[in-house]
């Protein structure tokens, strides 16, 4: 699990140790800082955790030489949210952290853990979840900038799963709505808590299912855009 300091992340490594997962490695991006959750999942039975930052491909390539052999399953949830810290982005350069985290992020993981890309080192690797956004598959205004990371890796992974194939490694994108706290003021969407959203990954990893829709307004909006792509793109919220 590469970003286990998320409420995402922190449901995730939860819902694995409690489906019988042996061994669980945590990315933290920050060693050291008391980001929440972390302490709590270091306690757990079968969890380690690694420093892992998933923008520098230094990090990824050192994590990929102790554990890549090792693994059988890699999730990436890692995803530009949160504030980070110092003085919050904005503008060109929110969307470069944005690009950064979800689409680079993603290559720099891929060019060390891909079983295709790095040789023998990573050949144990059976799946393979991208968590994703609803907001990759059409441009939602309030965040649109976030939108286009998000379609940036889903057409990375489009390409990682066609590669995956001659060896075995499944490949899975998972869409949800937004998150419980991350709908705005005032919004009516229906949100999704991210234990839901862990077991609905745990579930697709045991079904080998390859696209997931968790919650019920990635269901409506899935349904929306098959009938029509354009329809998202022109509503305000």
């Amino acid at each position: 699990v590469t970003d286990g300091a998320t409420a995402t992340g922190n449901a995730l490594v939860r819902a694995l140790v409690a489906a019988g997962a042996e061994q669980v490695w945590v990315g933290e991006s920050q060693p050291g800082a008391a980001l929440p959750g972390l302490e709590e999942l270091a306690a757990l039975p079968s969890v380690t955790l690694v420093p892992l930052d998933v923008t520098d491909p230094a990090s990824v390539q050192r994590l990929a030489g102790q554990i890549g052999g090792q693994l059988d399953i890699l999730i990436n949830d890692a995803e530009l949210q949160r504030v980070p810290a110092g003085p919050p982005p904005s503008g060109v350069a929110l969307a470069r952290a944005q690009m950064d985290v979800n689409y680079f992020g993603l290559l720099n993981l891929m060019q060390h853990f891909d079983p295709q890309a790095h040789g023998t080192a990573c050949r144990s690797l059976e799946a393979w979840v991208n968590l994703l956004s609803v907001h990759a598959l059409s441009s939602f205004p309030p965040r649109g900038t976030f939108c286009a990371a998000q379609a940036a890796a889903l057409s990375l992974s489009h390409y990682q799963r066609a590669q995956a194939r001659a060896c075995g490694m499944r490949v899975i994108n998972v869409f949800p709505g937004p998150l419980a706290g991350e709908a705005a003021p005032g919004s009516r969407l229906a949100t999704l808590q991210p234990a839901t959203l862990a077991r609905a990954i745990v579930e697709s990893l045991r079904d080998a299912v390859e696209d997931v829709y968790p919650g019920e307004v990635a269901q409506q909006w899935l349904a929306r855009w098959l009938e029509n792509p354009k329809v998202l793109e022109y509503e305000p919220d």
